[in-house]
């Protein structure tokens, strides 16, 4: 037994919502599209679950947050997908996938084939076990990634009010779980091994703003140590965590966020893989001409880097996925994928974004005290990267805009001193053709507009950068439960 399909998604999380909303955009016929998931329910926004989904008040639930509304569109319920023809296979594994006969199968035997395939499976959560350490499955110890492990975590929380709570990890995951676990007056120690929060994108100075404000809200740090084991009580409980360090932490429940892994393994062999990710083209066509791949398991090429780069995070897989449904349904009028990496996060009253890449010499300005505050990131010569907390929305899309056009630097003393008053100036000028800013008589700034690197593509590259910026300050303050 089995089904065809003219186009395939496989995978229900983020990107597999906003590729199917493109597809019926774009006119797919009904009967065409089919989503095969693993999750029991229709693709819907990850970001819930880290924010709103943990509120001890309100708590934010399906159907509130199915894709798309997340980018201010329509919510993507059962029954929309049912009146536009779309198949959901929900709950359905696929065991293994066949790119040349352009079929999958399922666990439950189902063969189900495809003209184009989308792959858009995402990655799973790194384990304990994974690093030598044994406990994953006590009832006590919780990962967050999908929304069975977001109930999990709700209902450990739920009994564990004025207790205590270890969260192993210093990153996003880490990060916006201890702010929910203080929200419900549950005591957070967060352990991580780095010098500082988030280390792969704070510098020392933006992550110790970070650090004292949640000191200051009660939750604690243990840096530069690691999880060695935990002590278990006769129900099998976490009771303590042990640190490589000698510390002995008491613990009612723990939180795990040491990373992630692509899902790759059905196309190891089959498809080019490329820094942990599926490699693919700017088209976000993989080495299988009929197979595309979009979101945290995409390996794609960052034109305003000059380079392929895998990343993670909500906004790249929504706006890959509906590029790559451009380019399957309309070659001709598609351009290449033209991306500006972005993040942000919001925890607590703080909201911050990030444009860019965080290589070569940091500048740090604006006021670490009372905001707002940020950063430029300066390599070889030209700026590559924007870190803003607190902004207004014209100022995140300034920084974007900037960001995007990649000007030049000469002077970093300069820079820091116009702090964000320079990329609100590189905003309001059109796209940099050799352009100076600052006095005229050689004794100024030193600032210098030049051609980026990419000249070709800055103009597209900075309505992308803009149009994110705008989306991300909207999010932030329409559904600041998310």
């Amino acid at each position: 037994m089995g089904r065809a399909f003219v186009y395939v998604i496989l995978g229900g999380g983020v990107s597999g919502g906003y590729a199917a909303r493109e597809f019926t955009r774009r006119g797919v016929s009904p009967g065409e599209l089919c989503i095969i998931s693993d999750e029991p329910v229709a693709p819907y926004e990850r970001p819930a679950l880290s924010k709103g989904y943990l509120l001890p008040e309100a708590p934010a639930r399906l159907p509130s947050f199915h894709t798309c509304v997340g980018a201010e569109e329509e919510r993507l319920t059962p029954k929309w997908y049912k009146e536009n023809g779309i198949e959901l296979v929900l709950g359905t594994r696929v065991k293994s996938a066949d790119v040349k006969r352009k079929t999958l199968l399922t666990a439950a035997g189902e063969t189900i084939s495809y003209k184009i395939l989308i792959i858009a499976t995402g990655a799973r959560s790194l384990k304990l076990e994974e690093f030598g350490v044994n406990g994953s499955t006590a009832e006590n110890v919780c990962y967050l990634r999908d929304l069975s492990d977001a109930d999990r975590l709700v209902k450990v929380m739920g009994s564990c009010a004025g207790g205590n709570a270890v969260v192993i990890g210093g990153g996003y995951i880490g990060m916006e779980c201890a702010a929910s676990l203080e929200i419900n007056k549950i005591n957070a120690t967060m352990v991580f091994p780095e010098a500082h929060c988030m280390a792969r994108l704070f510098t020392p100075k933006i992550a110790s703003f970070y650090e004292d404000y949640y000191e200051s809200r009660g939750v604690k740090f243990i840096k530069g140590t690691v999880l060695s084991s935990f002590d278990f009580d006769s129900n099998g409980k976490v009771t303590a965590v042990n640190l490589t360090d000698g510390q002995k932490l008491p613990a009612d429940m723990v939180i795990v966020g040491i990373g992630i892994r692509p899902n790759t393994s059905l196309f190891e062999g089959q498809l080019t893989l490329e820094k942990g990710g599926i490699k693919v083209n700017g088209r976000l066509q993989s080495s299988n001409a009929s197979v595309y791949a979009v979101g945290d398991v995409s390996t794609f090429p960052v034109k305003l880097f000059g380079e392929s780069r895998r990343l993670e995070h909500v906004d790249s897989a929504r706006k890959s996925a509906i590029h790559a449904v451009g380019t399957i349904m309309e070659p001709d009028r598609t351009d290449e994928f033209d991306y500006v990496p972005f993040f942000y996060s919001r925890v607590f009253a703080l909201s911050w974004q990030f444009y860019g890449q965080n290589a070569g010499e940091p500048v740090h300005f604006g006021d670490y005290l009372a905001g707002p505050f940020g950063a430029y990131w300066v390599s070889n010569g030209y700026l590559v990267g924007s870190f803003l907390e607190g902004g207004t929305k014209e100022e995140y899309e300034a920084i974007a805009k900037a960001t995007a056009r990649k000007p030049e630097i000469e002077d970093f003393d300069e820079l820091e001193s116009q702090g964000l008053g320079f990329a609100l100036a590189v905003s309001k000028r059109p796209p940099p053709t050799s352009e100076f800013i600052g006095p005229s008589n050689g004794s100024g700034c030193g600032l210098v507009l030049d051609k980026p690197l990419y000249a070709w593509h800055a103009t597209s590259g900075v309505i992308v950068a803009v149009s994110v910026a705008a989306f991300a300050y909207w999010y932030g303050n329409r559904r600041r439960r998310w």
